[in-house]
């Protein structure tokens, strides 16, 4: 069978999409190698975990009630903490977010008058209501509860403000500080768990007893080790994204300090239960597996960034990373100056999902966020964005942020389609 008359048959694409499509790959095979070298380096990370702690078919039994001796779910957060570089970690499917993992970590370790510097700017839109410096009075946000909140602005290059950081922790008793991995919604660098702990040694040398608290969200196994590796008091993110590897249903995790990921499991579940009790009623399974798959399907989808970043390079559009950038997050960012051509490009990766094709995303007012956002996404898990999709707040500079793709062929398809949607508009 022809690859291309099949795809121009039964697709619709054309011969231009498919010529530079096929120019684009042939321009990036050496970072392919890179990303396959480092998944081989990480599928080993975790086959060590898992062999050391002795995973078995007993640890996939489910439990309820209160799921005390939960044989599973406790080797499940050892495996996490060897993975991770921590002393312990908290990997429950009652964490529906990164947002929420966040979240919990944030309220278990800050206090009333304590003050929280964000030292890597605004941080992610669904965060600011938890903070509290969007949303009303009275909702249970930090600030409700007496939490001082301090942002420290990024430079025009991207790169975290060490003056200013500097002078914020001499001058005040910073509890804890923040710091966000992947760009969210901004035009800047994805911090590698390297620069992090650069960062957070930084921190540490002016004040030691302050917290460093990572939001990791995107940044799991696309390099060979965390941010926790590099000295991170705590670190967090989605089970639907990366460390998921497509198969976890739901959940997150927060790994770090013992002392401090203790808290987070009070406050998650009761002071004084913690991590003793929570049933995993069945979910056990597809995180182990999910974890399993990580490294693999982490692989997939940076081949499948890259991929983008080329094709749309070559589009004439202004991409982040550029191709052959090394990387340290799932995230490919296009800046399209236009509403109607991020819509566009969204509506093109929705129509190569394996899910929902036959749907048009449209631009709408999704909560916890402060403008219009329109979001491509046809997943076996909602909201999955380890899987492919693409989303973008409909504000200038009109900027569409692509991620996933569980197989880099089913990727590139979705890319095809939405590069095909850009030339036929020409």
């Amino acid at each position: 069978m022809d690859k291309n008359k099949f795809i121009k048959d039964n697709f619709g694409i054309s011969d231009k999409t498919l010529k530079l499509v096929s120019e684009a790959e042939e321009s990036i095979k050496e970072q392919f190698k890179h990303i396959e070298n480092i998944c081989e380096i990480n599928q080993l990370r975790v086959m060590k975990a898992f062999a050391d702690n002795r995973v078995s078919d007993s640890h996939f039994v489910a439990t309820t009630g209160y799921g005390y001796d939960d044989l599973g779910r406790d080797t499940l957060d050892r495996v996490y903490a060897d993975i991770m570089g921590a002393e312990d970690a908290l990997v429950r499917h009652n964490f529906i977010s990164g947002t929420h993992t966040i979240s919990t970590a944030l309220f278990a370790v800050l206090r009333p008058n304590d003050i929280l510097v964000s030292i890597t700017g605004k941080p992610y839109d669904t965060l600011e209501e938890v903070i509290g410096i969007q949303g009303e009075a009275g909702n249970g946000s930090l600030k409700d509860f007496g939490v001082k909140y301090v942002q420290i602005d990024l430079k025009h290059d991207g790169t975290p403000d060490l003056e200013q950081i500097k002078f914020t922790l001499t001058h005040m008793n910073v509890k804890a500080i923040t710091i966000q991995r992947s760009k969210g919604y901004g035009w800047r660098p994805t911090y590698s768990a390297k620069d992090i702990g650069a960062l957070i040694e930084f921190v540490k040398e002016i004040s030691p007893e302050t917290i460093c608290i990572v939001d990791n969200c995107y940044g799991e196994f696309v390099e060979t080790e965390e941010p926790t590796a590099y000295g991170a008091d705590l670190i967090a993110g989605s089970l639907i994204k990366n460390p998921g590897g497509g198969l976890a249903p739901t959940g997150g995790y927060i790994a770090g300090k013992q002392k401090y990921v203790e808290l987070c499991a009070y406050r998650l579940t009761s002071v004084g239960i913690g991590k003793e009790a929570g049933a995993s009623l069945g979910f056990n399974r597809q995180m182990y597996q999910g974890l399993f798959m990580a490294p693999h399907v982490v692989s997939q989808a940076l081949k499948a960034a890259v991929l983008c970043s080329a094709v749309f390079e070559k589009l004439g559009f202004e991409v982040d990373p550029k191709p052959n950038e090394i990387r340290h997050d799932i995230i490919q960012s296009i800046k399209f100056g236009d509403p109607d051509k991020v819509t566009a490009f969204c509506q093109g990766i929705q129509k190569g999902a394996p899910v929902d094709s036959f749907v048009t995303p449209e631009p709408w007012d999704m909560p916890g966020y402060s403008s219009q956002v329109i979001m491509a996404a046809g997943a076996f898990v909602q909201g999955a964005s380890i899987e492919l999709s693409a989303d973008a707040p409909i504000k200038p500079p009109y900027i569409a942020y692509m991620q996933g793709g569980l197989t880099y062929e089913s990727a590139k398809l979705g890319i095809m389609v939405a590069a095909d949607k850009m030339l036929r508009k020409e």
